[in-house]
């Protein structure tokens, strides 16, 4: 593995880490809306919970079809998945000093752009 690619690994695990301990993981963008508008969350809590739920159960097995299936690259997923752990660390410091009110703006402006991008996307 050259330097690039092990920088490059570094980079996107500390983005998808500090992504998700800032905004909540994955389905984290359907659960958090819905438990700060229907169950009347703070927008802190809700992306605590929904890190709380998706943690392990969901990646675990996922990771674990993909090695049955010969498609997980161990020495990627172990720099990747050092380099969110800071990440995840760091995102979640932040979120929890920054206003709620600008938190969910963050949020949602995070969600905006992902549905114009998938709208207008070829």
């Amino acid at each position: 593995m050259n330097v690039g690619i092990f920088v490059s690994l570094i980079l996107i695990g500390l983005l998808a880490g500090f992504l998700s301990g800032m905004m909540g993981v994955g389905g984290g963008v359907v659960m958090v809306p819905l438990m700060v508008f229907l169950l009347g969350f703070s927008q802190h809590e809700a992306q605590g919970t929904s890190l709380g739920v998706l943690a392990i159960p969901v990646t675990f097995f996922a990771a674990y079809n993909y090695y049955k299936d010969g498609s997980l690259n161990w020495k990627f997923a172990l720099i990747m998945a050092i380099s969110f752990i800071i990440g995840g660390y760091l995102g979640s410091k932040l979120a929890i000093s920054i206003d709620e009110r600008l938190l969910k703006k963050i949020f949602g402006i995070l969600m905006l752009a992902i549905s114009v991008k998938l709208i207008f996307e070829k």
